[in-house]
C-alpha cells in the first residue's frame, strides 16, 4: 500500500514511480502473455509504419488471464484506489511495444485530451499504471514525463485534421508545439523513470509525457492500465469506440488480495 508520502508526492508531480512492485516472474509471465497476444489478429493490434512491427496491442486483459490478474491485484488496482479515493473500472489497457532497433517515438501529449475528444469523458477523474515488462533504461526510450504539468489543465483542445492511425487516436494526432513543450519544461523540469522489470509508474491523465525511439538492442515493452472513477464513464456524442479502445462495463473492480499472475505472486 502507499504511504501517505506516495499519495502527496503523486499529486504534486503529476506521477509515483515504484521501482519492482512486481517480481521477476510475474514480469516474465507478463511477458509472454504480451508475446501470445500480439500474434492474435484483430484491429486491437497496431502496427508501425513498415505493418510488421507492433506499435501497441488493446485489451489483453479480455483475452490473457496474466493481464486479467494484474488489473486486480492488490498491488496496482489498490494503489490505484488510494490515489483517486474512488471506485474504479478498467477504462483501458494498452501495451506499447518498442521492439529493439525498431520502435519509434511517442509525440509530446496529455492523455486526457485524446480521452475527451474521441469518447466525452468529463473529467480527468483517472490514473495510469505502467507497469515495465522489460528492464527500462536510458537507452531504449523510456517514457519522459514533465512533473507538475498536470497541474495546468489541458494545453491543447482540437486534434489534427489528419489521423496518423484509423484504429486509435495516436499521439501525434495531439501532439504538443515545440513553443508549448518548452514552456512546460522550464516551469517543471523533465524526469525518465528507469528500473527493472515489474516497476510500476502512475502517472496523472494530464502529465505531459512522451518518449524517444528505441534505437537499442533491448525491447521496452509498457503496459498501461487506465482505471477511472465509475462515475466518470465515457458519453460518446456518437458512435462509441470499439470495446478494446473504451470499456463499455464500469463495474467496480475489487481487489484481489494477492492476485497470481502466471501462477505466481
Amino acid at each position: 500500500m502507499l504511504t501517505a508520502d506516495d499519495i502527496a508526492t503523486y499529486h504534486r508531480d503529476g506521477l509515483l514511480f515504484v521501482p519492482g512492485m512486481f517480481t521477476p516472474p510475474e514480469a516474465e509471465a507478463l511477458r509472454s502473455a504480451f508475446e501470445r497476444d500480439a500474434k492474435v489478429p484483430g484491429d486491437h493490434r497496431i502496427t508501425e509504419d513498415n505493418d510488421t512491427d507492433v506499435r501497441a496491442i488493446y485489451a489483453s486483459h479480455l483475452r490473457q488471464p496474466e493481464f486479467t490478474s494484474l488489473t486486480r491485484s492488490a498491488r496496482l488496482l489498490g494503489s490505484a484506489q488510494q490515489l483517486l479515493d474512488r471506485p474504479l473500472y478498467v477504462y483501458q489497457l494498452k501495451t506499447n511495444a518498442k521492439p529493439a532497433f525498431a520502435g519509434d517515438r511517442w509525440a509530446w501529449h496529455q492523455d486526457f485530451l485524446a480521452w475527451r475528444l474521441a469518447d466525452n469523458i468529463a473529467r480527468p477523474h483517472l490514473v495510469n499504471a505502467g507497469v515495465f515488462l522489460d528492464d527500462v533504461t536510458e537507452f531504449n526510450g523510456p517514457v519522459t514525463f514533465v512533473p507538475g504539468s498536470h497541474s495546468v489543465g489541458l494545453i491543447r483542445s482540437d486534434r489534427n485534421d489528419a489521423a496518423r492511425s484509423e484504429q486509435h487516436l495516436d499521439p501525434d494526432d495531439i501532439a504538443l508545439t515545440p513553443a508549448e513543450l518548452a514552456a512546460c519544461v522550464e516551469r517543471g523540469g523533465m524526469v525518465s523513470p528507469k528500473g527493472p522489470a515489474g516497476s510500476v509508474v502512475f502517472f496523472h491523465p494530464e502529465i505531459v509525457h512522451g518518449s524517444a525511439a528505441n534505437m537499442a538492442p533491448y525491447p521496452r515493452r509498457l503496459a498501461i492500465i487506465t482505471y477511472n472513477d465509475i462515475a466518470n464513464p465515457p458519453r460518446p456524442l456518437g458512435e462509441p469506440r470499439p470495446e478494446y479502445l473504451a470499456s463499455r462495463s464500469v463495474t467496480p473492480l475489487t481487489v484481489e488480495d494477492e492476485a497470481l499472475i502466471g501462477g505466481r505472486p
